[in-house]
């Protein structure tokens, strides 16, 4: 096995981590996911109040992630021709548009079409921030930059999705419209200070072919497991947590997202330092056990302890994947490997939020949640075969 990119040269040690392009794409980052997670837990709920359906909220994040898994195939080559910066700012621009539209109807069809755009803008905007994040960090501090991408993520998590929470519940919905609009044009502004240099073309940027390689396939597996989590509680909690006390859910999303912000910021340390295959297991049994606040939904004290030791498996397993897969894939294979990375992650939203809607339709709400921490801890085998595998960092033995 290799050794962790510990072994690394005093100067890159010493290297500057937090560049201005770099800080540039962290600032767009954080708006443009304050944007998205503001909409995320509450249009499905707008669209179950809408429709009189239970099974509109599974939709609705349906969409979104379906169009976001179907455009980042091709983001490789979209970053390739536009750069960086245009490919983020037009991200943000499908974003943000879509909401207006959202505050004038209450149709499901065009719920399911906004919900449908603003997945093409997430699906470019994602790929290309991972990408130009991995561009941008020097090379001996790879984990720790995806690290503060993961704090940039993770603080707009933070602020979206319980503050969306509390606006919906507490304002109603045109206010929170607005902000979900206003956030991701925040973003616009920041992204005018990216610099970084165009990746080069790539003429055959196996995406998903490429998904079948062993060293990639098991950190796609391992994330697409716990953001099924992710988009299950994020979807379905606000349905499954009682109205009152008021606060309860905001509280429990905020601390999911606090603790999966510390949890990415402390994985990209520990990566850095002991590699990052020995994080994947913890990380995803962690996950499993924490996805269970969803069960325990009605019992404050437990749902918020468990929510931020979910949020803490989640952040760990996110940036352990991401940085073996781009180690993996090697620097002319960021923007493949970080939209490898993206599908896995917008795979396993869409799926929490659709399958455990299907489950909740026949059963209940906490059936659904114990589903998936039962296939969490069916696939922590592959945790260990990656280890077992003697890939290293880099996937060569």
């Amino acid at each position: 096995m290799n050794a962790p990119p510990s072994a690394l040269a005093g100067d890159e040690r010493s290297a500057t981590l937090l560049t201005r392009p770099l800080a540039a794409v962290l600032l767009c980052t954080l708006s443009g996911f304050a944007g998205f997670y503001l909409l995320l837990p509450t249009v499905p709920e707008y669209a179950v109040e809408a429709s009189g359906r239970q099974s509109a909220a599974g939709l609705v994040t349906g969409a979104l992630m379906a169009t976001t898994i179907a455009v980042q195939p091709a983001m490789p080559r979209v970053i390739a021709a536009l750069g960086y910066r245009a490919t983020l700012a037009a991200g943000l621009v499908l974003l943000g548009l879509p909401v207006a539209v959202l505050s004038a109807t209450a149709d499901l069809p065009l719920i399911l079409a906004c919900s449908a755009l603003r997945g093409v803008g997430f699906g470019a905007f994602v790929v290309a921030g991972s990408a130009a994040v991995a561009e941008l960090a020097p090379a001996g501090l790879r984990s720790r930059a995806a690290g503060w991408y993961g704090v940039a993520t993770g603080l707009g998590g933070a602020v979206g999705t319980p503050f969306g929470v509390l606006l919906a519940h507490r304002f109603g919905h045109p206010p929170l419209f607005t902000a979900g609009a206003l956030a991701p044009a925040c973003g616009l502004l920041a992204s005018l200070a990216i610099a970084a240099p165009r990746p080069a073309p790539v003429d055959r940027p196996r995406v998903v072919a490429g998904i079948a390689r062993p060293a990639i396939l098991r950190p796609f597996l391992l994330l697409t497991a716990g953001t099924m989590a992710v988009g299950a509680v994020v979807t379905f909690l606000p349905l499954a947590a009682p109205r009152e006390p008021v606060w309860l859910t905001p509280a429990a999303l905020l601390l999911f997202q606090l603790g999966l912000t510390g949890s990415r910021w402390l994985a990209g340390r520990l990566g850095d330092r002991y590699g990052n295959q020995v994080l994947l297991l913890p990380a995803v049994l962690i996950t499993a056990v924490g996805v269970l606040g969803g069960v325990a939904a009605r019992n404050p004290a437990a749902l918020l302890a468990l929510l931020l030791l979910f949020g803490a498996g989640c952040g760990a397993l996110q940036n352990a994947t991401l940085v073996l897969m781009l180690h993996r894939a090697g620097r002319r294979g960021f923007s493949v490997a970080g939209a490898q990375w993206n599908l896995a992650f917008d795979v396993g939203l869409g799926l929490g939020g659709f399958c455990v809607g299907l489950v909740a339709q026949s059963t209940s709400y906490a059936t659904g949640f114990v589903v998936v921490s039962a296939a969490l801890l069916l696939v922590s085998c592959v945790a260990l075969r990656d280890v077992r595998a003697g890939d290293g960092e880099d996937g060569r033995s």
